[in-house]
């Protein structure tokens, strides 16, 4: 089997795979368990470092004055609809105007049939029918200013191994905070370079009901 029928099964599973649950924990600092009986099955616990309310609530309020307000329009693609939902309001509270899509063709559909400015695309790098890059590729092709920032949750070692994109493309790896992605969108309409700590995972459309990416 070829790598990048590899990396299409791999992705094409309607469930997290462990390699993305394990960098997810790692990020947020926490750690996993594994306990495994014959006959009993196999436990997975997860622990997370307990978040103490009152410093979120004042580093959220960081966020809010640190970055500043826009008001440009967003076309965000996101085929999870919790994450759809809280990236929208992250971006709507900073001020931005936000039209969503559920896969790659309603956000062509979308595109094509709004008049005005479109100035950033938030699209998800793994999606059915049609993933990020080649979504990228349409949309630029008929709006050329348009900026993209790409959002994923596959890690380095399932996915930017089997390839990458151009390097110093706006990537953004889930999970990110509201301050984390409205920076990325302000740095990329303002034109500021700041290279991701990976590269843009190459483009993979799964096959299959939506799942997040």
């Amino acid at each position: 089997m070829t790598k990048k029928c590899e990396l299409i099964n791999r992705l094409g599973n309607r469930r997290l795979g462990l390699a993305v649950v394990h960098g997810i924990v790692k990020q947020s600092g926490g750690h996993i368990t594994l306990q495994s009986e014959p006959g009993r099955g196999t436990t997975f616990k997860i622990y997370l470092p307990v978040a103490e309310g009152s410093n979120t609530q004042r580093e959220l309020r960081s966020q809010a004055i640190d970055i500043p307000k826009g008001a440009e329009t967003i076309l965000l693609v996101e085929d999870e609809a919790g994450v759809r939902r809280l990236t929208r309001s992250s971006l709507e509270r900073f001020g931005y105007t936000v039209m969503e899509a559920e896969h790659g063709g309603e956000a062509v559909r979308l595109a094509e049939a709004y008049d005005g400015p479109i100035h950033v695309l938030v699209s998800d790098v793994v999606m059915p029918e049609m993933g990020g890059r080649v979504l990228s590729e349409r949309i630029t092709a008929a709006r050329p200013g348009i900026k993209v920032v790409f959002i994923s949750g596959y890690t380095d070692d399932t996915v930017v191994r089997h390839g990458v994109l151009e390097a110093g493309m706006a990537f953004l790896q889930k999970p990110f905070s509201p301050g984390a992605l409205v920076r990325k969108v302000r740095e990329v309409l303002d034109g500021k370079r700041t290279p991701s700590r990976t590269q843009i995972p190459v483009d993979v459309a799964r096959a299959g009901p939506p799942d997040p990416g």
